[in-house]
């Protein structure tokens, strides 16, 4: 059995939906050609009370949409179909009654919809999605094979929509741990199974366009001068070859020196971790982090101040003793005696627990402090 060329283009258009700026609005369009309908819907959230849910629409007059996810929706006649059951409008509902309801009259014939096809898909804990395809008046009603049709393609959106959901959780785990090394002032730049660069996180863009000793040249990142160059891709190297061959994991660290007085800054190098299916080109095989101690992140008072319970001015005092700062220099930056600084580096010590300033600067650096900072 040969599929049509319109159906597998349709097929084709559900896998690829994930990938789309907007998702399955190309699957969407075809739906629509297919079916001879005058619009398709995509349930990606149902409406609640507590929300309007996430609704993907192609066709159609708009009117009344709004309405529909605000507190119309309790009233679709779709609401409570069985996962997997394809169904009309017009079987769950008789006409008469449809056409005198609030529904048609506010959502669905302002739009210009009259008869409806809907299937619902549940995965516990995953998911709860529909697809509807709608017809005006004057379109025929849909038919057993139309039923058919809108069977035999639920199974593969359903597979896609999983695919999406799983996706966008690991593109939130991403974003969140990438949020809390950017807050960390870590520069984090990804390189391919080649030592290519691939992409660089904010702080490392920000490092590269202020740091005269770092550059990407034809796609490489090059380092000081020749020789730190040379050193840092003998370190990508090694940890290319113990990736390729299933060794154990290695992190290979350097500094690169800076003219002045600017402090050094550190490198380390290490795989990212893949598995038995990571294929392709163009893999996140590699991540170079770079630390520069000029430029950290700072934690905000307001956050120094709730986890510790410090009054504002001991909560920037702490801060200026953890960025290296005497007592004397962290006085003069706040405009403070001696001995009022040392007053309140007593009530510190008194709410912390701790009697040393190392102590404290220790204390404050590994709180969660910095993550909760927001750089621009």
């Amino acid at each position: 059995m040969r599929i049509t060329p319109d159906v597998s283009e349709l097929l084709a258009s559900i896998y690829e939906g994930p990938l789309e700026a907007e998702p399955w609005q190309s699957f969407l369009v075809l739906l629509r050609s297919v079916m001879g309908a005058n619009s398709a819907t995509l349930v990606l959230k149902p409406p609640s009370t507590s929300e309007r849910g996430v609704l993907r629409i192609d066709g159609g007059r708009m009117e009344g949409v709004a309405r529909y996810q605000e507190s119309l929706f309790a009233m679709d006649p779709f609401l409570h179909i069985p996962p997997g059951e394809v169904k009309t409008l017009l079987e769950l509902i008789p006409e008469e009654e449809w056409v005198a309801s609030e529904l048609y009259k506010v959502c669905m014939e302002p739009a210009g919809f009259y008869d409806s096809l809907g299937v619902d898909m549940h995965v516990p804990g995953e998911m709860e999605a529909g697809l509807r395809v709608t017809r005006d008046k004057a379109s025929p009603r849909f038919t057993d094979n139309d039923k058919a049709f809108m069977r035999d393609i639920v199974g593969h959106l359903e597979r896609a929509i999983r695919i999406h959901v799983r996706m966008n959780k690991i593109e939130s785990e991403r974003a969140l741990y990438a949020g809390a090394v950017d807050q960390l002032s870590l520069a984090t730049i990804l390189l391919d199974e080649k030592g290519a660069v691939l992409s660089c996180n904010r702080m490392a863009e920000q490092l590269l366009a202020r740091e005269p000793e770092l550059q990407v040249n034809n796609g490489y990142l090059q380092v000081g001068d020749e020789a730190t160059t040379t050193e840092l891709q003998r370190l990508i190297g090694l940890v290319l070859e113990q990736q390729q061959h299933g060794g154990p994991a290695v992190i290979e660290a350097m500094r690169i020196r800076r003219d002045g007085d600017y402090a050094d800054l550190g490198v380390a190098v290490r795989p990212v971790p893949m598995n038995e299916w990571s294929e392709g080109r163009s893999v996140p095989t590699v991540a170079i982090f770079i630390s520069d101690p000029d430029f950290g992140a700072e934690a905000p008072v307001q956050v120094i101040t709730r986890l510790f319970g410090f009054t504002p001015t001991e909560a920037q005092l702490s801060l200026l003793l953890a960025e290296g700062l005497s007592l004397d220099e962290a006085s003069q930056a706040l405009g403070i005696s001696r001995n009022t600084a040392r007053t309140h580096l007593r009530s510190v010590f008194n709410k912390t627990g701790v009697s040393r300033q190392t102590l404290l600067v220790r204390l404050i650096l590994k709180s969660v402090a910095q993550l909760a900072w927001e750089g621009g």
